[in-house]
């Protein structure tokens, strides 16, 4: 069947705050300086709908005291010129520093308070998204000790969400009541695991199970207490009362999708994000769609590389999302995060160094401005429409084309080009030399 619509394309901009450095990636990337013009080069591109911060960290400074100046001017702007924000309340570590950390007591009725803020204050707004990627979130600062709080284990994993899931189904339910006629697109990563071991899997069949838990509580799954994690989680304080949070409203379920999705166990919690056998990505959104019969959106996608890297993986992720449509999934965005270059997640956001990530649509020379490429080309011409058989297929280069192995017979179709190799893909290097990431997960 020949599909007779475009999937639509959605925009993005990296906003995570770091609270050790006071600053967020929005602010080292000078967004917050060339907004206009950032805006205008992607309505320049055909997209028109975009996530986007609300940034809780700079809007409420002090404990109920809101300023919504630059807030205001922005998507002020965006509605005059027909843009359609997705607006972004909780991203990872983006909280207010007089909050302390997602630990703190006050967490639940502060962020409540600023949701149903944002709400009164923008009614028009057509979506929203109550917290990116609260699994990840939970994982990162809870369970292995990398932000704040930095606590570790599954014992920090439960308290941290136990504190912190309850606000973000509430504040749901109350936008839901707010802007009824806005959609809530809950986003999260979209994970597969395998393993070549027997205790490895074991590990992946816990770890297959965990990555739909919190989504299954917010939309009202029933959780069966046989359940790999939730067995786990009921054996350690508060794992029980995560599992008894209230169900919130979700309208769209993103997806979150990058190559390091794909963990592939060797042992009990030991593990490698290179899989050699990753599933295809088509199969991981039909597998969610059935799963929650809503419509999805792949929220987020990007790879870390060269500019023809970055084409080639904007053609697979843009035809599996096809291929899903095809197979009666109702696809309602793709969106490569983000539009321009990111920053400092090399470190993982531990650093403030301004470090050029290369991964954007556009990427940033050394002033910071905006630069063209194969990659922007080719997604202007999706974003206009194009299918994506009608994208150009560079051969992957190294180390992307070695990370990226195992989905090389997912690509064998393709007709192959080689790249321009006097493009640029940022002004600070080329894309990292060691792709893969090997862990040891805190148990």
């Amino acid at each position: 069947m020949t599909p007779t619509t475009s999937i639509p394309f959605v925009g993005a901009f990296e906003s995570t705050y770091q609270p050790a450095h006071d600053r967020d990636v929005l602010e080292t990337t000078e967004h917050t300086l060339r907004w206009r013009s950032d805006l205008a080069l992607m309505r320049a591109c055909n997209v028109d709908r975009l996530r986007y911060p609300v940034r809780w960290h700079r809007i409420e400074r002090a404990p109920g005291e809101f300023d919504w100046t630059e807030t205001d001017r922005v998507l002020g702007h965006m509605h005059d010129t027909g843009m359609e924000p997705i607006v972004d309340l909780l991203h990872h570590t983006s909280y207010p520093q007089w909050l302390g950390d997602l630990s703190s007591t006050t967490f639940g009725n502060a962020f409540l308070r600023f949701a149903e803020a944002v709400a009164i204050r923008y009614p028009w707004l057509p979506g929203y998204t109550v917290c990116n990627e609260p699994f990840t979130t939970f994982l990162m600062c809870g369970q292995e000790g990398l932000w704040p709080p930095h606590w570790t284990g599954l014992e920090g994993f439960a308290r941290l969400a136990a504190n912190v899931f309850p606000a973000v189904t509430a504040a749901s339910r109350a936008l839901h009541d707010l802007l009824p006629a806005a959609q809530h697109l809950h986003v999260e990563a979209a994970e597969h695991h395998t393993a070549s071991t027997t205790p490895g899997a074991a590990y992946a069949r816990l770890a297959n199970d965990r990555r739909f838990l919190l989504t299954d509580l917010l939309v009202g799954r029933e959780i069966e207490p046989a359940r790999p994690f939730a067995t786990a989680l009921a054996t350690v304080p508060r794992g029980d009362e995560l599992l008894m949070v209230e169900p919130g409203h979700v309208d769209i379920v993103g997806l979150d999708y990058y190559a390091h999705n794909q963990w592939h166990w060797s042992g009990a919690a030991v593990g490698t994000n290179v899989s050699p056998d990753p599933k295809p990505l088509s199969d991981l959104i039909v597998e969610y769609a059935d799963r929650y019969r809503r419509p999805v959106m792949l929220s987020e996608t990007n790879i870390s590389g060269f500019v023809s890297d970055r084409a080639s993986w904007l053609k697979y992720t843009l035809e599996h999302c096809e291929m899903a449509r095809d197979r009666g999934v109702d696809v309602q965005g793709y969106c490569w995060f983000p539009f321009v270059d990111s920053a400092d997640w090399a470190s993982q956001l531990a650093e403030c160094e301004g470090e050029i990530d290369p991964v954007g649509v556009f990427w940033l020379d050394e002033h910071l401005d905006r630069r063209p490429s194969t990659m922007s080309a080719a997604y202007m011409s999706a974003a206009g429409g194009s299918p994506s058989r009608a994208l150009p297929a560079y051969r992957f280069r190294s180390p992307v084309s070695d990370w990226l192995q195992g989905w090389h017979s997912q690509m064998k179709h393709w007709e192959w080009q080689e790249p321009f190799h006097g493009e640029t893909c940022s002004s600070r290097h080329a894309p990292d030399t060691s792709m893969g990431l090997e862990v040891t997960d805190v148990a």
